[in-house]
């Protein structure tokens, strides 16, 4: 049997003895070693969103649900026809489960080749995908400036990975000042909250007239319409945030048509499956590039981490996530003592 937390009905979490997962010859099995929580897509989960389907929204939730997207650790069994892991391999995975032991194709999986990144920074790897794809596909020119509408895991990445791709300046923006203060450290220019009076003018005055690309993290419409308001003519907005609430307002003739505005779908799952190209990159190689940066120390995921648990405290640390409007921004679960 193995372990693995399961959202078994709304709002409730538990750990559960579940089947170990069977083996193919294609397979890699990896012992976890670390899971991180991706607070927006668990805690629509969790809740009992109906609109957590890329596809379509259902008509009433169905339980049990599972999350835990992003995690590392280490390769304990693999198929006869994979080539390139060995026993004791590191690993960070893609589209794994918060359980025990992870089945995944190869391309799933990417080996950590340094031992300069720990596995608790492996963890974020896939997440750390997201931003970086959004940013790929604005196509940011260095010297070009880039907004964040959000500052959640996805949006403190993405300030990041703005200044590496040579944005300037990147723009933090966020309601909480202890975000918008973590961004700065982070390697964010300017830091501003939305909700201030003057907050589109000040945007306006430090990019001399507007924004050239945004990251929309929220997926929100307010945080759309706020950031369509700070665009420069021919601006380019990715839509990273999922906007499974519908309720968007836009004056699209003149937020959009009038200014020449792009709008980009940002969905990790709108990238191509293999074959990368410019603006256009698989998750398996987004993750190496991930991987490369954070072994080169340019990268800096560490900082991002605010907890860790063990996976048997599940229960307490989604009923935070649930109803704690404070809940740190990465949130990790150890699993060394599941057996």
């Amino acid at each position: 049997m193995d372990k693995r937390i399961v959202f078994t009905k709304v709002n409730t979490a538990e750990l559960l003895d579940v089947p170990e997962l069977e083996m193919n010859d294609y397979a890699i099995k990896v012992k976890t070693a670390v899971s991180t929580i991706s607070q927006g897509t668990e805690r629509a989960n969790i809740t009992g969103d109906t609109n957590v389907n890329i596809e379509k929204e259902v008509a009433e939730a169905v339980f049990p649900r599972y999350s835990g997207y992003s995690s590392s650790g280490i390769v304990v069994e693999k198929g006869k026809f994979v080539k390139d892991f060995e026993i004791g391999d590191r690993v960070a995975m893609s589209w794994s489960s918060h359980r025990g032991y992870n089945v995944l194709s190869s391309q799933n999986v990417v080996k950590i080749e340094s031992e300069k990144v720990s596995l608790e920074e492996a963890s974020i790897f896939h997440i750390a995908t997201f931003p970086l794809a959004a940013i790929r596909k604005t196509r940011l020119e260095i010297g070009e400036s880039l907004m964040v509408m959000g500052l959640g895991i996805l949006g403190l990445l993405g300030v990041q990975l703005a200044k590496l791709a040579g944005a300037a300046p990147v723009i933090a923006v966020d309601p909480i000042k202890e975000k918008r203060e973590k961004a700065l450290l982070l390697g964010a220019d300017y830091a501003f909250d939305p909700f201030e009076a003057d907050f589109v003018e000040k945007v306006k005055a430090v990019t001399g007239g507007g924004v050239n690309t945004a990251i929309e993290v929220t997926g929100q419409g307010a945080g759309l319409n706020e950031t369509l308001d700070c665009m420069a003519k021919f601006g380019r907005v990715a839509l990273l945030g999922c906007t499974r609430n519908k309720d968007f307002t836009v004056d699209y003739y003149r937020k959009v048509h009038g200014p020449g505005i792009t709008l980009i779908g940002a969905h990790t799952l709108a990238r191509p499956g293999v074959e990368s190209h410019p603006g256009w990159f698989s998750t398996k190689d987004d993750m190496k590039t991930v991987a490369k940066l954070s072994e080169l120390g340019r990268l800096n995921l560490k900082a991002l981490i605010d907890e860790t648990h063990s996976p048997y405290e599940c229960e307490k640390v989604y009923e935070r996530l649930i109803n704690d409007k404070n809940f740190p921004t990465v949130v990790q679960f150890d699993w060394s003592d599941i057996k």
